[in-house]
């Protein structure tokens, strides 16, 4: 489970330049949510925040492991990176090592080893299907290639947590219809928080969904209860509304 309670983060001094504020929402196990705002509207920051890459000036965010026990990453770090599961938008992946290398050395950071390690990355390999270039250098995967491939270290430890930042873009019709029923399928046992400004991402993963719009929460719920909110047609109206693309 991940809360974000009262998360506040500003990169300049200037009074009121906030790039998140005052947000609060929970991602329940077993589910997705997806966090979905033009470019710019924060997104990013929230995800990054989780990961502990950067801290909220203000307000917690909670953590929990397989037994539910709670941890605040902001007094507690290092647990990020035991308890997600990170994707990158553009992952930066060691382009000379082949992929059975690479993820040898993503379950050593985690302390992997022995028949642990082999099990783990045995399992990895069947869920983000990697079998066919196992053995290819990174440099020469496709887009798609590259991103199951990072899927599969943000997995290797098999974390209860799992964030994706735009998980799908520069991919191809194929690729993310791939890349969907992977994330379907990992939300039957982790809480996935995806970001994404692409609306059409929203609707075959039946999620919650967290409008963002200039780093404040605008609108949340499923998408029957925010076209019902806004009193929209359809969920593509009540986002431009709630983006300021179209007035009342």
């Amino acid at each position: 489970m991940i809360k974000i309670i009262g998360f506040n983060k500003a990169y300049s001094s200037r009074k009121g330049s906030f790039a998140v504020e005052d947000l609060s929402f929970t991602v329940e196990d077993k589910s997705i949510t997806a966090l979905l705002g033009t470019n710019g509207s924060g997104k990013t920051t929230i995800i990054k925040a989780i990961c502990a890459f950067h801290y909220p000036d203000k307000g917690r965010i909670i953590l929990t492991d397989q037994k539910q026990k709670e941890y605040d990453i902001s007094q507690n770090p290092q647990l990020a990176m035991k308890l997600c599961g990170y994707v990158a938008e553009s992952p930066q992946l060691p382009s000379n090592l082949q992929v059975r290398d690479f993820l040898d050395f993503a379950a050593q950071l985690h302390t992997l080893d022995g028949n642990e390690k082999e099990k783990a990355i045995d399992r990895v390999i069947e869920d983000c299907a990697l079998s066919e270039f196992l053995n290819q250098p990174i440099k020469t995967l496709s887009k798609g290639q590259s991103q199951r491939v990072s899927f599969a270290q943000a997995l290797i430890h098999n974390p209860p947590n799992l964030l994706l930042d735009e998980p799908i873009s520069g991919l191809d019709p194929a690729q993310i219809i791939q890349m969907r029923k992977l994330i379907s399928r990992l939300s039957e046992k982790k809480a996935v928080l995806m970001s994404t400004h692409i609306l059409q991402e929203v609707y075959p993963l039946n999620c919650n969904i967290e409008i963002i719009n200039k780093g404040k929460s605008v609108c949340q719920g499923r998408e029957e209860e925010i076209i019902k909110k806004t009193h929209s047609k359809n969920l593509e109206e009540a986002f431009l509304k709630l983006s300021g693309g179209i007035s009342e």
